[in-house]
C-alpha cells in the first residue's frame, strides 16, 4: 500500500510540473488517503503484536 501512495505521489508531482493541474491535486489526495490508511493499519499491527506478546521474527 505504501507503493501505492508513492506511484500517486510520484505522478501528482509530474503531473503539476507538466501543468496539469487538476490530475496533480487528485493523485495527491489518493496518495495522501493512503498514506494514511498504511500509517493506521501498520499501528493497528505493531499493537496486536504487542498485545500477543510476540517477538518480531527476525
Amino acid at each position: 500500500m505504501l507503493g501505492w501512495a508513492v506511484t500517486f505521489l510520484l505522478i501528482a508531482l509530474i503531473a503539476g510540473i507538466l501543468g496539469f493541474g487538476g490530475i496533480a491535486t487528485a493523485s495527491a489526495g489518493f496518495a495522501q488517503i493512503l498514506f494514511f490508511i498504511f500509517v493506521i493499519l501498520f499501528v493497528i499491527a505493531m499493537v496486536s503484536n504487542a498485545v500477543r506478546g510476540r517477538a518480531p521474527r527476525p
